[in-house]
């Protein structure tokens, strides 16, 4: 079951888009800045520290998740991407990898290691001056 973003952990501002554009990029204000403080979300706390532990320039010293989503010319698309982004980390953070067991090399792969050993030395000790 994927979590779940309540609309008002998110804070959207409207933001001039960067780049190319003419006359639409000065006028209208179509990307969208989103913050989302981890902190004070209520997503369950083990999820909150994996989301803080991503190494990742989004997540900021602050604690606050900073997307910004300017690739559409609408701002509704913008708004959607940004919360997509996000949800995507959370749907990252709160996937619990598997616990790795330990596990110890077989008892013929240890003995052909060693004889791989065995043969290497003998043919570096082979390469040494010949003695009459």
């Amino acid at each position: 079951m994927p979590l779940r973003i309540l609309p008002h952990e998110v804070e959207l501002t409207a933001i001039r888009a960067q780049g190319p554009g003419g006359q639409n990029v000065n006028k209208v204000s179509s990307a969208i800045h989103l913050r989302f403080d981890i902190a004070r979300s209520s997503l369950p706390v083990p999820v909150q520290q994996r989301l803080l532990a991503l190494a990742d320039q989004r997540v900021g010293k602050d604690g606050c998740i900073t997307i910004k989503a300017q690739g559409s010319r609408s701002r509704e698309h913008n708004r959607l991407e940004a919360l997509a982004r996000l949800q995507e980390m959370v749907d990252r953070a709160a996937h619990i990898p598997p616990q790795r067991r330990p596990t110890r090399p077989t008892r013929a792969s240890e003995r052909e290691r060693l004889e791989r050993k065995t043969r290497r030395s003998q043919t570096k000790a082979e390469r040494g001056p010949i003695r009459f």
